[in-house]
């Protein structure tokens, strides 16, 4: 992992922190495992815009990413560690002893003809899916599923990772990238390892242009509008705005929005820091 700072030879580069990519082996991806990407420009089906901020940006094709790691037993060759445009973390193009290929999420340390596998027996090493009723106590581990099955939900972006903390009966403690605790069943699969890309919060994208290839649009601020359009919106001259709230007038910094009746509470041991 490595970032790199452009000489400001034009005023978009002064600020520009690049990644390095010094990890990526290629920049070709495996065609079997593309998907077409429709973009929506923020518009339903009968053309209004429904979601702002949004339109434009690079064409980009889905790469099929396995989640659920559910080629038990059978050793794969890492083939290639590649760039993808819908995630900040890199993946890894593997090839099984059966002879499939698939794309899983990368993890640091991650190298081009390591043997990674995931099942049950297996040794608690980088890139190796487990379920977390083996997975030894104290371990950092990514791409953790919810329920069992359903594949990796959690601790999937860039540089992200939790800890397992303790087990008791048919749940595991695990300590959240958002410094939640919860408890999750012991059936669930998890990766050992932390999520590539760790350096993914240095960069700095230098000018808004690199914003609009990404496929975001300008955003007003709300103190900017008129009240018809925010509850912030309006008054004279620079005025403050009022309490910080959303456009449908739920305020902001410190409110709750969670139900108390949500039934996934009582897994929740320790909730996230404010």
């Amino acid at each position: 992992m490595s970032v790199r700072k452009l000489k400001p030879i034009t005023p978009g580069q002064r600020f520009r922190v690049v990644n390095g990519f010094d990890t990526i082996t290629t920049d070709k991806p495996e065609k079997s495992l593309l998907a077409p990407k429709k973009r929506s420009g923020g518009r339903n089906s009968q053309g209004r815009m429904t979601t702002r901020n949004i339109g434009g940006g690079h064409k980009q094709r889905y790469r099929i990413i396995d989640f659920k790691r559910d080629k038990s037993g059978i050793p794969a060759t890492v083939k290639t560690i590649e760039y993808d445009p819908n995630r900040t973390a890199f993946i890894a193009l593997l090839s099984y002893a059966d002879g499939e290929k698939r794309y899983v999420i990368a993890q640091n340390g991650l190298k081009v003809g390591q043997t990674i596998v995931a099942g049950s027996s297996i040794a608690p090493e980088i890139g190796n899916a487990m379920p977390l009723s083996e997975i030894p106590l104290g371990t950092t581990i990514s791409c953790i599923e919810l329920r069992p099955g359903q594949g990796a939900v959690m601790a999937r972006s860039a540089g992200s990772f939790a800890q397992l903390m303790a087990r008791d009966g048919k749940y595991a403690t695990v300590k959240l990238p958002s410094g939640e605790t919860r408890l999750i069943l012991l059936t669930c699969m998890a990766t050992i390892g932390v999520v590539s890309n760790s350096d993914h919060q240095l960069l700095v994208s230098g000018k808004a242009g690199r914003s609009r290839w990404l496929g975001r649009r300008p955003r007003t601020n709300a103190v900017r509008m008129n009240p018809v359009d925010h509850p912030m919106g309006g008054g004279e001259g620079r005025s403050s705005g009022g309490h910080p709230r959303s456009r449908n007038g739920i305020p902001a910094k410190g409110f709750k929005t969670r139900s108390k009746t949500k039934a996934s509470n009582k897994y929740i041991i320790e909730r996230r820091k404010k």
